[in-house]
């Protein structure tokens, strides 16, 4: 299912929920990329050049100033529309924390970024214009010259390294269940490692199959991954064999994935 980005500046005009000011309006998520389902929300991004003054709806968090981003929730045609208010300044602080120098000083920067601010990064890649088609191009090039790259797949590496090794000593510890529920992070993130670094972003589990089938990649087929992903050869009477095999396929990942 996609979406069709025609009438919707119209439609948000006629609501008095399009800014004056607005340097871009572009769609994102699940429906634009074609991953959708009839119940799938429509992401729509509004960038102004000054911030939304008026009531809105809910207050997303974030470590920028101004510290907050408005959000709007409305349904359109039986979709609803999730409408994020960001301000250009906004932007401009979001790609200073994932500069190159901030990276070389800090391996740790992802740390700096909200949720919110993870998911404006990640969805600009797969947006589609509905109007300032120049403005979302020009932060397309910033984003492939940044280090968000590398700075999102460190974080996933990391993280897979240490449940990796939580799985390892619950093991020689005697506690099974945990082994296996550590190691089963510690292969989502390795996973997502791999994607990030084929250049498909995205941190949510639910979509990581799909973005399994969108890269290009040598280190583990498809099969193996949604073996481990449903847990095929998970024997009840011997799940230490199981986390065993998955913190291997964990550490294949890690060698082999390039920062």
């Amino acid at each position: 299912m996609r979406v069709d980005p025609s009438g919707h500046l119209a439609e948000l005009a006629a609501r008095g929920l399009l800014p004056e000011d607005h340097l871009a309006v572009y769609l994102a998520g699940s429906l634009v990329r074609g991953w959708g389902n009839s119940g799938s929300d429509l992401d729509v991004y509004v960038v102004s050049a000054t911030p939304r003054t008026a009531p809105s709806t809910a207050l997303a968090p974030v470590a920028l100033t101004p510290d907050h981003v408005p959000v709007e929730v409305v349904h359109v045609d039986g979709v609803r529309w999730d409408i994020e208010y960001w301000t250009d300044s906004q932007v401009d602080q979001m790609f200073a924390k994932v500069s190159w120098e901030e990276f070389d000083t800090n391996h740790s920067v992802a740390d700096l970024l909200t949720s919110h601010e993870m998911d404006f990064l990640e969805r600009l890649g797969s947006a589609v214009a509905v109007t300032g088609e120049t403005w979302l191009a020009g932060r397309r090039t910033r984003l492939e010259s940044s280090a968000i790259r590398s700075i999102l797949v460190s974080r996933a590496l990391n993280l897979s390294d240490l449940f990796v090794e939580d799985a390892v000593g619950q093991l020689k510890a005697g506690d099974v269940e945990s082994a296996v529920l550590s190691a089963k992070l510690a292969f989502g993130y390795a996973v997502n490692a791999l994607h990030v670094s084929c250049g498909e972003f995205g941190h949510s589990a639910k979509w990581r199959a799909r973005r399994f089938r969108q890269v290009e990649q040598t280190i583990m087929p498809f099969e193996e991954y949604w073996a481990i992903e449903t847990m095929r050869g998970y024997d009840p009477a011997n799940p230490a064999a199981w986390v065993e095999d998955v913190v291997l396929a964990c550490r294949r990942i890690s060698m082999e994935v390039v920062i």
